[in-house]
């Protein structure tokens, strides 16, 4: 009798099979510690190589030499990659849901393509040199453009196939502009050439000093929206039966969308794919549930920023390739596939 009972106390006192809820949970924290690994890489190796002891005094002595210098340099490069690449996912994230696309990213609804006229605009016809100059005009054309198209996608009446096509009517005319600008305007052209490709080299404690508040505010903005978002996903009807406000929600996405993407993009330059690539594969093994894509896709999309950084600095010792290239020649085989999967799963 006691040994007949042996498996069902065993059975009884065996600790139970861990939730989905608990490996999402679980899953956050590896990707946090994933997320400090990638940074303390990007501070650690650089174009030019140093001693790990130089890059480790660096980090908690300024004495002003060579070596602390170009670690506090790679700090700035860093913190601005985190910033932006939490930006970019959490906005693709966002238009995902908002044109209810899978495969759209930020340069859908023609933010990019905003960001990009105002920056060469900037150049050709007020002379501004600077990249704190570039800033503020690669965030009003940002703004601009979203409020553009959130007007002509229909207003209060906005749907997602509407805000798709004004998006990428507007890209269409303003990469147009900005061909014709930078082909009569040499200066303009060899100025741009550098901030079209998208790159961090260029973090400075300004620069993300003047980004940081839109960044904070588009973030938890956006994250607050995942609960109305997701019921906008499941369509307009079965949203209104939910009580969600369609009008608001849709709004407010756009809005912060615009105000994430725009403010990465005006401190960077348009950097691709990243707000295509990161939500999607999130959603694989998250599901459909935008409380746990959004928080993913904020911490694991500087996570390929910031790889993608380092890498460039290694391929091309002792130059570097912009972060912007990179993330473009990972990011088309990846997209191709993407299209090719989502095909093959609707035949």
């Amino acid at each position: 009798m006691l040994v007949d009972s042996l498996p069902e106390q065993r059975a009884e006192t065996a600790p139970a099979p861990p939730t989905r809820r608990a490996v999402r949970v679980l899953g956050l924290f590896v990707s946090v510690a994933l997320l400090l690994l990638v940074a303390l890489a990007s501070i650690a190796i650089g174009a030019k190589s140093l001693p790990l002891g130089d890059v480790w005094h660096g980090l908690f002595h300024d004495t002003g030499t060579y070596a602390d210098i170009v670690v506090d340099d790679r700090i700035s490069r860093t913190v601005l990659g985190l910033l932006a690449g939490s930006a970019l996912g959490l906005s693709g994230a966002v238009l995902q849901a908002l044109t209810r696309n899978p495969l759209a990213d930020p340069g859908l609804l023609g933010i990019n393509a905003g960001a990009s006229a105002a920056v060469v605009t900037a150049i050709t016809y007020f002379g501004v040199t600077s990249l704190s100059g570039y800033v503020w005009f690669a965030f009003a054309g940002a703004a601009v453009v979203g409020a553009l198209v959130w007007f002509l996608g229909g207003s209060r009446g906005a749907t997602p196939v509407r805000l798709a096509l004004a998006g990428t009517a507007i890209s269409a005319a303003l990469y147009g502009y900005l061909q014709a600008v930078m082909i009569m305007d040499d200066a303009a052209l060899s100025k741009m050439r550098f901030w079209t490709v998208g790159s961090l080299a260029s973090a400075t404690g300004s620069t993300i000093t003047q980004v940081a508040p839109f960044l904070a505010v588009g973030t938890v903005v956006s994250l607050l929206l995942a609960r109305p978002l997701n019921a906008v996903a499941m369509g307009d009807d079965t949203a209104r039966a939910l009580g969600a406000n369609l009008n608001r929600t849709r709004a407010l996405a756009m809005l912060s969308a615009t105000v994430l993407c725009g403010a990465a993009t005006a401190a960077c330059g348009p950097i691709v794919f990243v707000g295509l690539m990161v939500p999607h594969v999130v959603r694989s093994f998250t599901g459909p549930d935008l409380r746990w894509i959004l928080p993913y896709a904020t911490i694991l999309s500087p996570v390929l920023l910031l790889g993608a950084d380092v890498l460039g600095r290694l391929i091309a010792r002792p130059a570097e390739l912009q972060v912007g290239i990179v993330t473009a020649v990972i990011g088309g085989p990846v997209f191709i596939f993407l299209v090719r999967r989502r095909r093959t799963a609707q035949l």
